[in-house]
């Protein structure tokens, strides 16, 4: 790429030649600047060394009947087109007659090849096309006139060094964008050494893992993750969790299921743990392999993209599983099933699962404002009677965040999960359920949480909850809205049933069916 003079540039100040008022001094000022630095300057056509680019010029159109500024003009060429044209005339030895010659259409040195210098610190590359045409005082519609004032002159100049300076942050882009393509592509081949998959898999794997794409996918966008971490409830409990518990990671080998950005894993490590392998299948592992190098923790932390049910590790068994797996209403997204995969087939005797202990509550709510807002708006939209909608909406749960105070009843758990022993299919329940009200108003929506303990072998133990009454988290918590509030009485029972299962339809999805005062409604939870 020719080098190029910034005219805000101080040095570049101090060559400019003086500028007086007189049009002939402007016109031989137009000239002065290629002459300023006489430095000698190879004839395009033959192999006579000039004194100058304005002497080199000069002998071109003397000797060879060329005359630089008109063949610019002919083909219209901006500053890469000049370029072009002068490396082209170099490097093919291209005749002055043939330059002559060219018919109007695509040019022979339209090649990207040709921005390359054939002469090293070529001085007719430092030309610019530009004031090439004004030196010579006819220039074309494009070009600044030779009459034309200093400052008008002047600006033009800063406004083609600002387009040359576009175009060359654009090249610099693209260039960092490929880099970044080339680094992903060896961060992939190095996370993936390691690993391979079980030969008995076959298009059964391959079915599974196109189903699972789209959730993979999601947790690939970094949102996601900023959102987990300024959780403060869930990362400070794990953190506390162990920190507060060396003994139980100390030399020990851990399994990070689905690490994200690698926080558990740090954290692991930095609790004494003597090897940890944190698996994850999103495109998140290329940045958490950035992370666990900045932090100096590369020789701890083994990162391996895949599919916990796809890889092979290459330890034969763990001391300890760490997981963030759970999902809204504590089972939704099926990320326990992976983990409940890898400790049947990697645990040690004596190893444990953490958190430990899950479990699942619920409580009544009486929100008559969000119950209009949501469900009794459908009976009259400007006028018009929608309530056919009601059976669309109402199915669908809704997570978000219930306010304590419309709570009317004390919490009951429905589920308790200890993850070092429960199996899979006991993932799917029915239970009964009885809910104390404490309030006498109408009961318009049943909201749903999860409780996390960390308990299993530790001095100090660690927990946190989901629910309504304390600090709020992502999860945030899960509201079954009841199409029609149902009258409750303070100190009276309200006996319910509910069925949880996943949809069959999408496995990472819940169906949760409710039974209440003999009205039941199932509602889909994805």
């Amino acid at each position: 790429m020719a080098e190029y003079t910034d005219p805000h540039d101080d040095r570049a100040a101090e060559e400019m030649p003086e500028l007086s008022d007189g049009d002939d001094d402007a016109d031989d000022d137009q000239w002065q600047w290629m002459e300023e630095g006489n430095q000698p300057v190879t004839c395009l056509f033959c192999d006579r060394l000039l004194s100058s680019v304005a002497a080199t010029l000069q002998h071109c159109t003397a000797e060879h009947q060329v005359n630089l500024a008109d063949v610019i003009r002919k083909h219209r060429l901006d500053d890469y087109g000049y370029i072009k044209m002068i490396n082209f005339i170099r490097s093919t030895k291209c005749s002055s007659s043939c330059l002559s010659g060219l018919p109007d259409g695509p040019l022979p040195w339209e090649s990207e090849d040709f921005l390359r210098p054939v002469l090293q610190d070529d001085p007719l590359l430092q030309t610019d096309p530009e004031e090439l045409c004004s030196g010579e005082g006819t220039c074309s519609s494009t070009c600044p006139s030779s009459r034309a004032e200093p400052h008008d002159v002047l600006l033009h100049k800063a406004q083609a060094a600002e387009e040359r300076a576009r175009c060359s942050e654009e090249a610099l882009a693209r260039a960092m964008e490929d880099l970044h393509k080339l680094k992903l592509l060896a961060q992939g081949l190095v996370l993936n050494a390691e690993t391979s998959k079980p030969s008995n898999l076959g298009t059964v794997a391959e079915l599974r893992e196109d189903e699972d794409e789209a959730y993979f996918s999601s947790y690939g966008h970094y949102g996601i993750h900023e959102e987990m971490l300024k959780d403060k409830v869930r990362t400070e409990s794990y953190r506390d969790f162990m920190y507060s518990n060396p003994e139980v990671f100390r030399d020990k080998v851990v399994l990070d299921v689905g690490c994200g950005t690698g926080i558990l894993s740090m954290f692991a490590a930095r609790a004494g743990a003597k090897k940890v392998l944190a698996v994850d299948q999103s495109e998140i592992i290329y940045q958490a392999m950035d992370i666990i190098r900045s932090n100096q923790l590369e020789d701890k932390i083994t990162l391996i993209k895949g599919r916990i049910e796809d890889i092979k590790l290459p330890v034969e068994k763990v001391d300890i599983i760490v997981s963030e797996w759970m999902g809204y209403f504590l089972l939704f997204e099926s990320m326990m099933d992976s983990v409940l995969y890898a400790r049947d087939l990697y645990l040690a005797d004596g190893g444990s699962v953490y958190p430990d202990v899950c479990s699942i509550s619920l409580a009544a709510v009486g929100d008559k404002l969000k119950h209009q807002d949501r469900i009794a708006f459908w009976d009259d939209v400007f006028g018009f009677n929608m309530a056919c909608m009601k059976k669309a909406v109402v199915p669908e749960a809704v997570v978000e965040v219930v306010r304590a105070d419309t709570l009317i009843s004390e919490p009951t758990v429905i589920q308790t999960f200890d993850c070092n022993s429960v199996c899979l299919s006991e993932l799917e329940f029915t239970s009964t359920f009885c809910l104390k009200i404490t309030n006498s108003t109408d009961c318009t929506a049943i909201v749903g949480y999860f409780d996390i303990f960390f308990d299993k072998g530790c001095s100090n133990k660690v927990m946190f909850s989901t629910g309504p009454q304390v600090t709020k988290t992502h999860w945030k918590q899960t509201v079954f809205l009841l199409e029609r509030p149902v009258s409750v009485q303070a100190g009276e029972e309200l006996q319910g049933k509910i069925s949880v299962r996943k949809n069959k339809k999408d496995p990472r999805s819940l169906l949760v069916t409710i039974d209440l005062r003999d009205r039941k409604q199932t509602y889909s939870l994805q």
